[in-house]
């Protein structure tokens, strides 16, 4: 037979450390240099004699047409 022990559970409530801004700053600008961003990819323009125009599905075209501030 098994036995579960019964725990008693302290019902008072758990108080927080109360943070400030600057704490909260602080506490990020320690960690930043443990997380680096990766170096943003650079990207080319694209010349307009590439762009073919776009496709849209008609259910879409409808949907926008039926929009005051674009069709109706």
């Amino acid at each position: 037979m098994a036995v579960i022990s019964k725990h008693v559970v302290n019902a008072r409530p758990v108080e927080l450390p109360s943070e400030s801004l600057e704490t909260l700053r602080g506490d990020c600008a320690r960690m930043a240099p443990h997380w680096v961003a990766p170096a943003a990819a650079a990207t080319a323009p694209v010349s307009p004699a590439l762009i073919h125009g776009v496709s849209v599905p008609p259910a879409s075209a409808r949907l926008i047409d039926g929009m005051s501030e674009y069709g109706d």
